[in-house]
This record gives C-alpha cells, sequence and structure tokens, in this order.
C-alpha cells in the first residue's frame, strides 16, 4: 500500500492572545491575514500557496525557555527564516516586538525570541 500523498502547510503556535501575535508575524514577515476568528488567526505569504502560520489561543500557554532547561516549559517547534541581510533582519525583528536571545550558539545565525517566548532562527539565505 502506498502512502497517501501529503503536503506540509501550517506551523501552529499557541499564545494566550492570538490576535496580538498573529499582529507580530504580520508586521515581521509581511504576511496578510487570511483567517481571524476568536482564538485563532491564520497568515499567509500569498493567497493559495506556500506556507502559513496558524495561531492559536491557550490559556493555559506557557512560555518556553530556551536553551532549554530542566523542570522548565520545552520550546515544541522553533522557525527557520531566511534572509538576505540578518543584521538588517534582527534590527526589524526588534522594532516588531521581538528580543535577540542571549544564547547564540552559531556565528551566523541569530536566534530571536517573539513576544511569547517562541524561538525563532534568522539566517542568510541568499534567495530571500
Amino acid at each position: 500500500m502506498s502512502a497517501p500523498r501529503l503536503r506540509f502547510t501550517t506551523t501552529t503556535l499557541s499564545t494566550r492572545d492570538a490576535r496580538s501575535l498573529a499582529s507580530f508575524y504580520e508586521r515581521l514577515l509581511g504576511w496578510e491575514r487570511a483567517v481571524d476568528e476568536p482564538g485563532w488567526v491564520l497568515l499567509r505569504e500569498h493567497p493559495g500557496d506556500g506556507h502559513r502560520i496558524g495561531v492559536h489561543e491557550d490559556v493555559e500557554y506557557m512560555p518556553p525557555v530556551w536553551p532549554s532547561r530542566p523542570d522548565e516549559q520545552q520550546m515544541m517547534v522553533h522557525m527557520e527564516i531566511g534572509t538576505a541581510d540578518v543584521a538588517g533582519a534582527v534590527d526589524h525583528a526588534i522594532a516588531c516586538g521581538a528580543r535577540l536571545a542571549d544564547v547564540q550558539p552559531q556565528e551566523h545565525v541569530r536566534v530571536m525570541l517573539d513576544p511569547d517566548g517562541h524561538p525563532f532562527c534568522l539566517f542568510h539565505w541568499a534567495d530571500a
């Protein structure tokens, strides 16, 4: 039996305030809202194609600690965001409401934390 065709479409982040976190990613990425409902927002890069970010409201959400530490909330996922200008992207991310993580394990990658503590990495990608 062959596997059915599958397509990865969306990364969903949990938060206590879906609209607020979605607004951050709208500013950061320049994506548009495809869905905006109480407790759920879906952002997309282009209508009909590409990856999407879902933001799901969870009143029990606890921000992750990065890097991980025993007995602390663990990171569940992090995103990799390519850019032709890492330093400019860091400045832009900070202006949008992110912060630079205290620990930077790679010289050419910048680990950022969104307003709710989700880590994301900015790295040089010539095709960006």
